[in-house]
């Protein structure tokens, strides 16, 4: 497929140099603090856990990378499909044009779940040399399961997820202060102070603002969805051997094989959904005419979900029917995990259709955000937060009874197992979800390009719908981040003897609980800081660069979109680390000075904070960002029932609440859901530490 013209390839290679010169300067800061972790594992623990960190921090890196360079190579490519279609004026503009770009998120998505598998097997096999180096007599049937089975499996394991959520939460913070500093700086001044529209290649941050959306929406996104399947299938794989251990000398212990098969079910399942994904990806692809494009992106997702569906059922028949179930508190039988894993797709398909339901143009919540722009902003931004604090009722009801109902059925198993039963279709999700900076970039380089205005419609309607796609894959990775940190969470307390369970009532506990919730805030504060500090700073840099430079505006001098990308990729870096390293060692802190009770309070604070904080602050963003480009799509009909001025202070307002709502939706809420994670996962890992000494039991 061709490029484009020669001013469309200037303007995505400048994107692709861009993106590039991001990465390699964020690796520059991040590697090195991901090598002292994985040293410090190595000689806290294992040689082996350390590499295992490494190992999945190369992982999640690889596959924002290959996503990332896919998609800058797509902007282009989607941009040049719509230009064609006006041309040739054969079949449907928009269909044609979201086609390249569902084939684009294709990349992101296959990559997502073949790097997470191919990383988890890579660590199975370093698992296996460790004990072909150990040389155990017997690891199943004597004690030696407590001893070196769980050192070598479950330390190996979590280091390994713990090293994709470190590279995540790098690439998706880094990423996102990036983008909405260059975002929010590109339209405070360019729409509403110089009035020249969006993406305008005048305006200094436009080439910027697309490097942004790839670093953080591509990048980022696929490192955090990663992190978020790992993380569940580890907590999966390892909470059947602390079940086992607990019930070792008791009469009724499970067999052998019952444990085997109950941490080889979620990597089957997780195996099976990527493959499902593939096959639901070319049923939309290889189609010769797809009709409505939202139908096809849905169809994409429900495909995939129903092969799931069916095939991890036919895997729990295979690996439990006939099996003893004694002591696995599976309570139907061999059908029981299956039951829990059903429970955790449908949850995952309720938590995009809620935020659709509260983002989408298409339905009353977005357009009632849009008509209050005829009161000015104000109005604009108090009711997308209404909006977004009312969404988290239905979502956390979703979240409660599928982590309520997969318990019944399976025990501490079932809320594991419906995580990697959410997560099993992230292939499909992160596809439908990477369409949308596609999307937002082609109409970028067709607007730099000064392509005819038929070309950017037809990308601006692709947007749009890629914002509510967005909008769903936040809404699926806030639930399965949540169900996924939850079960890291019972692993903890398994480990800690108390069989999943943590009192709430201690004092301790409490403590920790409310300490939690106070820094998933104070997190939240610092990212928007971050933010604001890189957007004050391009908004300087574009004033200054139009006043020192007239002949930008009328196109006789070019803009030095260089320096904007130095500024924002600088102020990222160094404002990336403070977060990062807080959300990090918090739990060491407290596990350190008063023991693993304070360390799951914190936990349990935490993760009932995310939840509603990125909830919220997502479906609010969502919702702006849309009532914005509503305004935008239907300047004719507004402009002809209440004049070009009063429509410009509408269009003014939404712009306006929807640079409040970048850093919500892009920076907040995806990082805290990362952050909590993170934080359950070193909680596992240091766990051992925190029972042997912590200051508190010295005093007491």
């Amino acid at each position: 497929m061709a490029g484009g013209t020669p001013e469309m390839s200037e303007i995505a290679e400048a994107i692709r140099q861009g993106a590039t010169a991001f990465l390699k300067r964020e690796f520059s800061v991040d590697v090195p603090i991901i090598f002292g972790i994985a040293l410090l594992f190595s000689i806290l623990f294992t040689p082996w856990a350390g590499l295992a960190t490494l190992i999945g921090a190369t992982m999640s890196s690889f596959a924002g990378l290959v996503g990332m360079r896919a998609a800058v190579i797509y902007n282009e490519r989607v941009a040049n499909e719509a230009r064609l279609a006006v041309l040739d004026g054969k079949g449907n503009a928009e269909d044609r044009a979201g086609k390249v770009a569902i084939r684009g998120g294709s990349v992101m998505g296959t990559a997502v779940g073949g790097f997470a598998l191919l990383g988890l097997l890579i660590v199975y096999l370093v698992v296996g040399m460790a004990f072909m180096f150990a040389r155990p007599e017997n690891l199943v049937e004597t004690t030696s399961i407590v001893g070196l089975k769980f050192v070598m499996i479950s330390q190996v394991l979590v280091c390994y997820a713990l090293g994709c959520s470190i590279m995540a939460v790098f690439n998706r913070l880094g990423g996102g202060i990036f983008t909405k500093g260059a975002d929010m700086g590109s339209d405070l001044v360019g729409k509403t102070e110089l009035g020249i529209p969006e993406d305008d290649p005048r305006n200094p941050a436009t080439i910027a603002d697309c490097v942004g959306d790839n670093v953080g929406d591509v990048n980022g996104n696929g490192s955090d969805l990663l992190e978020s399947t790992i993380g569940a299938i580890t907590a999966c794989t390892i909470l059947p051997i602390t079940i086992y251990t607990a019930l070792i000398n008791s009469p009724s212990p499970m067999t052998n094989t019952m444990v085997t098969r109950m941490m080889e079910y979620p990597i089957a399942v997780a195996g099976l959904g990527l493959i499902a994904c593939v096959l639901g990806i070319i049923f939309v692809l290889a189609r010769k005419s797809i009709g409505k494009l939202a139908r096809e992106l849905n169809l994409s997702l429900w495909s995939s979900a129903g092969i799931i569906a069916v095939g991890s059922g036919v895997l729990a028949y295979f690996f439990f029917a006939g099996q003893s179930t004694v002591g696995s508190q599976f309570r139907f039988g061999w059908i029981s995990p299956w039951i829990s894993s059903m429970i955790g797709i449908v949850a995952g398909i309720a938590m995009g259709l809620i935020a659709e339901r509260y983002t989408s143009d298409r339905y009353k919540e977005t357009r009632k955000i849009a008509a209050l722009s005829k009161e000015g902003p104000a109005l604009v931004i108090v009711g997308g937060l209404s909006l977004g604090w009312r969404s988290c009722l239905p979502a956390c009801l979703v979240l409660g009874f599928s982590l309520f109902a997969s318990s019944y059925f399976s025990g501490n198993y079932g809320s594991a197992i419906a995580a990697v039963g959410m997560l099993s279709f992230v292939a499909a999700t992160v596809t439908v979800d990477t369409y949308g900076p596609i999307s937002d970039n082609a109409g970028g380089i067709a607007e730099m390009a000064k392509l005819d205005k038929s070309v950017r419609r037809i990308t601006d309607s692709l947007d749009s719908l890629g914002n509510t796609t967005a909008a769903v894959g936040k809404g699926f990775a806030i639930g399965s981040g949540v169900l996924a940190a939850l079960a890291m969470m019972m692993l903890f307390s398994n480990l800690d003897g108390s069989n999943g369970g943590v009192d709430i009532t201690n004092a301790l506990a409490l403590f920790g609980a409310i300490a939690g919730g106070g820094l998933m805030q104070w997190l939240s504060g610092v990212m928007m800081d971050a933010v604001n500090n890189n957007a004050a700073e391009m908004v300087d840099e574009v004033r200054r660069q139009v006043k020192e430079k007239p002949g930008i505006l009328d196109g006789t001098e070019r803009p030095d979109s260089g320096r904007c990308v130095d500024i924002c990729t600088r102020h990222a870096l160094k404002q990336m680390v403070k977060p990062v390293i807080v959300s990090l060692s918090a739990p060491i802190v407290g596990g350190m000075l008063f023991g693993p009770l304070l360390v799951a309070g914190l936990l349990i604070g935490a993760i009932l904070i995310a939840v509603v904080t990125a909830t919220a602050t997502a479906n609010s963003g969502g919702a702006w960002d849309n009532s914005k480009k509503l305004v935008k799509a239907t300047q004719d009909e507004l402009v002809a029932l209440y004049g070009e001025e009063q429509w410009g202070g509408m269009h003014r307002a939404t712009v306006i609440a929807d640079t409040i709502g970048d850093p919500f939706k892009d920076v907040v809420g995806p990082n805290q859901d990362i952050m909590i994670k993170m934080m359950a996962t070193v909680s596992v890992i240091m766990l051992p530490l925190f029972t042997a000494f912590n200051l508190f039991s010295v005093i007491a």
